[in-house]
């Protein structure tokens, strides 16, 4: 048995502090979910088996199982059930992985998946004190991003600073600064292009009650001369610094949501199936590699699926930063034309837990508009992880056939 793509939207990704500031991680996730559905106004929601949600942070306002929050605010069934998953950075597409797997296993015929995070309205966290009233002053933890609360018991290399570790990663490949930022100015004219040309019209919905109707990190202004006036952020110049603000994704808010199902479940859900779950990988390095770990997550993916780098039209691999990115096309070997053709997470951002359903949604989408069969969707995840899938083109398939 298979899994299918059946519908997928999100929110526009708003800026750190910006136009989605105000909008609770909760209901940016109920808004993807009520956006989705409706591309399928006959399916009856109650047939909905599960929901499985991503989120990277769980401390805020999304705590209580943002999943299951999220279907309730977005007016699901009480008895549609849901769950949330953390792989970090890779949790939206985790989700839509175990989702798969449900469905393979006849578990379940439709999963609603999908992924929020609110980088704005992550909290501040004061850990609890080992003695009722302590003397001194206690600090508190941002958990917008990155290492906090460190177990001491780990190694220092494995929990270096997610710049830092990419700094490593471009010492160890040779990956200049100017390669870094032609690959970044790429990313924002090609965002850019794709929203001119109406591309994410009907794949990103606005969010009710906020001002903003496209992507707000896009800069269509950038230029390699641009970002190379921008200082690295993680090391001097004189260190060898080489990350700066402008090649790297920034801080963002905002929700996708993917709709699973399997081939069956197409009468239940009104709706034709657009691609197939064809492949899964996961891979895991060391915690300060994990910007390469997509590389063999996504060879995986391709040999579970039964093809090899040969046979696939496009891919989707999220920017978290150029180096690392530009590390795994390299290390795949392929045409660098095939990937982020619409934008990738530099310009468009990299809310954590809503990156994995953007990334698949734009997958299927760009091998339907191009014709071809197959195409890989991949992402690093901090703590050294990488997770992928392959899709395949169901209106290829139906030609094969």
């Amino acid at each position: 048995m298979s899994s299918f793509l059946y519908a997928a939207t999100r929110t526009p990704f708003g800026r750190f502090n910006g136009a989605l500031a105000g909008v609770r991680p909760d209901d940016l996730a109920a808004a993807a979910i009520t956006s989705t559905l409706a591309k399928v106004p006959g399916f009856d929601r109650a047939a909905i088996d599960d929901v499985v949600w991503g989120n990277a942070n769980g401390a805020g306002e999304e705590n209580r199982n943002v999943g299951r929050m999220a279907a309730l605010l977005a007016g699901l069934p009480v008895s549609v059930p849901g769950t949330t998953v953390n792989r970090l950075c890779g949790s939206g597409l985790d989700a839509a992985m175990t989702a798969s797997r449900t469905i393979e296993s006849g578990d379940a015929e439709v999963v609603l998946t999908g992924g929020v995070e609110s980088m704005t309205r992550a909290p501040w966290v004061l850990p609890k004190s080992a003695r009722p009233f302590p003397v001194g002053d206690v600090t508190a933890v941002s958990t917008t991003l990155g290492w906090r609360l460190v177990n001491p018991r780990m190694p220092k290399e494995w929990t270096v600073g997610l710049g830092e570790a990419n700094e490593l990663l471009q010492e160890r490949f040779g990956i200049s600064r100017e390669r870094q930022d032609r690959f970044a100015a790429r990313s924002h004219g090609l965002a850019d292009q794709a929203w001119e040309s109406g591309f994410y019209d009907d794949l990103v919905a606005p969010v009710g009650g906020a001002d903003l109707v496209r992507d707000e990190g896009i800069r269509a202004e950038s230029t390699p001369e641009v970002l190379a006036t921008l200082k690295p952020v993680f090391r001097s110049p004189e260190q060898g610094g080489t990350i700066t603000a402008g090649n790297a994704s920034p801080l963002n808010d905002g929700a996708s949501a993917v709709l699973l199902g399997s081939e069956r479940a197409a009468d239940t859900i009104g709706a034709d199936p657009i691609a197939r779950i064809a492949g899964r990988g996961v891979m895991a390095l060391e915690p300060q590699d994990f910007g390469y770990a997509p590389v063999e997550a996504a060879n995986r993916a391709l040999a579970r699926a039964g093809i090899g780098w040969d046979q696939v039209g496009a891919v989707e691999l999220n920017e978290a930063f150029a180096v690392q990115a530009l590390a795994c096309l390299d290390a795949w070997g392929i045409d660098p034309a095939i990937v982020n053709q619409k934008g990738g997470a530099i310009a468009i951002g990299h809310p954590l837990g809503a990156s994995g359903g953007r990334i698949l949604a734009t997958l299927a989408k760009v091998l339907r508009e191009s014709g071809q069969r197959y195409g890989v969707a991949a992402l690093c995840v901090g703590v050294g992880q990488g997770l992928a899938v392959v899709l395949e083109n169901c209106d290829v398939t139906e030609r094969v056939r």
